[in-house]
């Protein structure tokens, strides 16, 4: 496990570097894909470099940005990586820094690693090689071993104690009914806080004790949160299927979210 995890650190960095080189230009390349969602050549080229190092494992790969396996060919999968190349396009395209890399292994339906980079900052979230803890690190550049990183990497954790103010994590999107609902109900007894943040960046501010809520009454698909509930589950957030009360599931034959709830 601890070789999968040093190999999807160093495919998040090496991604992250492709992903700024052409932050760093005007070519982006921008199309829309049939949901309507921007694809931009950073994308593209950031999958192509996970790709490259997680081909090296014996593990199926799902990636946003893969052509999609159908679920008769997935559905005897007992592991699997779940990769977003570069999660919060729409946040790329606007250049406000807010984009990461997310990289998760599941096993029988579960995140049991994750891994999260946020190239502008040079910031990488990741979860131990058993589960248990997670961690944080502000890196000066890409170029650092995997040992460096375990060394000086930090240990994060949520807000236990009951908050003086609610912190809840909302999208810069504007909040659709649903969410405006959940929060008031929250602000009968509490004094609340919008918090906002792009990508998944969102479940690393209530992993790290920046945030207490995060309600996601939005679509999401898998890629997009496996890694992020990885690195809360490490730290007991929990990340909650709305409709079946229990953890959300990966590798599912449609692999859109149900709405989900980060909390403790």
């Amino acid at each position: 496990m601890k070789n999968n995890l040093a190999l999807a650190i160093q495919a998040s960095l090496e991604a992250g570097k492709a992903i700024l080189e052409v932050y760093s230009s005007n070519e982006f390349n921008i199309e829309i894909k049939g949901d309507d969602s921007p694809l931009t050549k950073a994308d593209k080229n950031a999958n192509d470099v996970i790709n490259s190092y997680l081909i090296k494992t014996p593990i199926p790969i799902i990636s946003e940005e893969n052509k999609q396996l159908d679920f008769s060919e997935r559905k005897d999968w007992d592991t699997c990586w779940i990769v977003d190349p570069l999660d919060g396009t729409k946040e790329f395209i606007k250049r406000n820094g807010e984009f990461t890399v997310n990289i998760a292994l599941i096993k029988n339906g579960a995140p049991i690693l994750g891994v999260i980079y946020v190239p502008v900052s040079k910031t990488l979230y990741f979860t131990s090689d058993d589960a248990r803890r997670s961690y944080k690190i502000d890196l000066e550049d890409e170029n650092v071993t995997v040992e460096y990183i375990f060394e000086n990497a930090s240990e994060i954790k949520p807000q236990i104690e009951k908050p003086s103010v609610v912190k809840i994590v909302g999208s810069r999107s504007h909040l659709n009914d649903d969410t405006k609902a959940f929060i008031s109900e929250i602000e009968k007894n509490n004094k609340v806080e919008i918090v906002s943040k792009g990508s998944s960046l969102k479940f690393c501010l209530v992993a790290e004790g920046k945030a207490n809520i995060y309600p996601r009454y939005a679509p999401t698909m898998e890629w997009d949160t496996a890694a992020g509930q990885a690195i809360c589950q490490a730290v007991g957030v929990n990340v909650i299927d709305n409709n079946t009360k229990k953890p959300l599931q990966y590798n599912k034959e449609n692999l859109l979210n149900p709405y989900f709830l980060v909390t403790i």
